[in-house]
């Protein structure tokens, strides 16, 4: 099971492509837990569930700085989502990239 937490400014506007990436995984045969929250929910989160990789929205790329110091320790991926994958909800393109993020960690 990989757990995919996105990330964007009200956890709203990730939703659409939560589920574009979750019907990209079960095409795939890949169990996935794949959710999004608001910036703000991100600790609370991480106290409840155990997180293989987190993706930032656009929106909220500016604080990958902040987010890769709190999970350095905890050896868990970060990146910003691609502009344009997400502009274009590919879901397909962007749970490749969370793939590879935990491939490579």
């Amino acid at each position: 099971m990989k757990n995919i937490m996105l990330v964007c400014s009200a956890g709203m506007s990730t939703s659409l492509l939560v589920t574009k990436m979750q019907k990209a995984a079960e095409s795939r045969n890949i169990e996935a837990d794949i959710f999004a929250v608001s910036a703000s929910e991100v600790d609370n989160t991480m106290e409840k569930k155990s997180i293989d990789v987190l993706l930032l929205g656009p929106q909220v790329r500016y604080m990958k700085a902040k987010f890769e110091t709190k999970l350095k320790s905890k050896n868990i991926p970060i990146d910003s989502i691609n502009m344009q994958d997400y502009g274009l909800m590919n879901g397909e393109k962007v749970l490749e990239h969370a793939l590879n993020l935990i491939d490579n960690k």
